[in-house]
């Protein structure tokens, strides 16, 4: 279990969707909060060390942009689901990837620039694994982020 003690929580809260977009996005957060620059960074590269933070970075609406996104499932055997997580993995376009007790046990995400990106990457990914990969394009968008109200 992660320790958080207030002033990490104040951090997590603050950063959620009120994350400076400055030069200097941890010194001004810093000032916000009335603690050091440093120890801004030293505090959220130790809860990314312990796995309270996954990853700092902006939410892109891909449509808006002119991209596209899917969700996809799979039907791993177990014994390779990690195997078939590495290969998921190892394209940047793929933002969350899940294991679940299911048959379809493998979820992920994927967005990407264009469709034909997207087909690539399930096709390379079915030639690496051999899984049949079933795509679930968006049809439509019901929600589009998560707070968490870290007490």
């Amino acid at each position: 279990m992660i320790f958080l003690d207030d002033t990490d929580k104040k951090i997590l809260n603050t950063i959620q969707f009120g994350f400076p977009l400055e030069t200097e996005p941890y010194k001004k957060l810093g000032d916000e909060l009335g603690i050091s620059e440093n120890e801004i960074i030293e505090r959220l590269d130790r809860l990314h060390d312990e796995g309270a933070v996954r990853k700092i970075g902006p939410i892109i609406n891909r449509r808006g942009v002119g991209g596209t996104s899917t969700l996809v499932a799979a039907s791993v055997p177990e014994e390779k689901v990690d195997e078939v997580a590495e290969y998921i993995n190892e394209y940047h376009e793929v933002s969350h990837n899940y294991h679940r007790p299911e048959k379809f046990n493998i979820w992920f995400t994927i967005s990407a620039a264009n469709r034909e990106r997207i087909d690539t990457i399930l096709e390379e990914l079915h030639e690496k694994t051999g899984v049949e990969f079933v795509d679930l394009p968006t049809k439509k968008l019901f929600k589009i982020g998560v707070r968490f109200n870290i007490k």
